[in-house]
């Protein structure tokens, strides 16, 4: 955070980044990817500058402002706190789909929920977090795995928190209503069972049954910010959400899932990241970006 503060004071930082509609400084995207990094803990290289203009000059020409440093002005100061909200949910990607990376889902469905399910049944608790929850897609997947081997799984105590920074995109999964070609992915017999088709907003749309939604529970949560949750889970899925990070906050935040982990409880990461820092000694990688914690050693 301070780097990007100095950055700002460069020499070349009142010339002309992106030209446009709207001019786009160089002093303009430092101050955008500053605050993203405060909020949000991802970090901006100027090789993202296109895609932080075209995500957001549409917010320029709502609020009908002249230029990206009114912009800055704006959602530095604090009357701009709705806009700054409005800006993270601009710049934060949401790319998922039922059952992405399949692997993970079958490795939860062999390894983790039979011996889970069958202390449930004896009155015992079962915890999933996904992490990252976007619009609903995962954690009503891991939901979805879960009911496959126990349909009577809400009459248990099990639960599946889902959290995302964005409460835009929480609201979107907590409705659970996707279009048809959004479940495609999902195994016809789960898909006839737990969904219904109806009519959302004058479209139609296969909306999630009562005992997919009575598993999940959805909150606005920041990774980089306190976590509320007193108890321990023993799956986390925080998936393609960690690539966002500088090294430093992905090595924290690593660290902090294994203090959120039952004993021997399991990480799910994306394909493309991996383990790092203090947390790797932790960890045991025993899957394709899968990782148990080692012997329970949460402190």
């Amino acid at each position: 955070m301070t780097s990007q503060r100095a950055a700002v004071a460069e020499p070349r930082a009142g010339e002309t980044l992106i030209p446009g509609e709207f001019e786009m400084t160089y002093r303009d995207f430092r101050e955008i990817a500053a605050m993203l990094y405060a909020d949000a803990g991802i970090y901006l290289h100027e090789s993202k500058a296109n895609l932080v203009y075209s995500r957001l000059v549409k917010r320029l020409r709502k609020l009908n402002l002249d230029s990206f440093r009114d912009y800055c002005d704006l959602v530095g100061a604090p009357a701009g706190a709705d806009e700054r909200l409005e800006m993270l949910s601009a710049l934060t990607t949401n790319v998922t789909r039922f059952f992405r990376e399949p692997h993970h889902f079958e490795h939860l469905k062999t390894h983790i929920l039979p011996s889970l399910l069958d202390s449930a049944r004896r009155g015992g608790r079962a915890r999933i977090w996904s992490a990252a929850c976007s619009s609903g897609q995962e954690p009503y997947s891991i939901a979805l795995t879960v009911l496959s081997l126990e349909p009577d799984a809400a009459s248990f105590d099990i639960k599946i928190l889902a959290t995302d920074i964005d409460p835009r995109v929480v609201a979107e999964a907590r409705r659970g209503a996707y279009v048809e070609a959004a479940l495609a992915d999902v195994p016809p017999a789960l898909r006839k069972r737990y969904f219904a088709c109806e009519t959302d907003g004058g479209r139609q749309a296969w909306a999630v049954a009562d005992e997919l939604r009575r598993l999940v529970a959805f909150r606005t949560l920041n990774l980089n910010a306190d976590w509320p949750m007193p108890g321990k889970f023993h799956a986390i899925f925080c998936r393609n959400v960690a690539i966002y990070f500088d090294e430093p906050t992905q090595q924290a935040v690593w660290s902090r899932f294994a203090t959120k982990l039952e004993p021997n409880g399991w990480l799910y990461i994306g394909h493309s990241e991996r383990v790092t820092g203090p947390a790797a000694s932790r960890f045991v990688n025993e899957g394709v970006t899968a990782y148990r914690l080692d012997g329970g050693r949460s402190r």
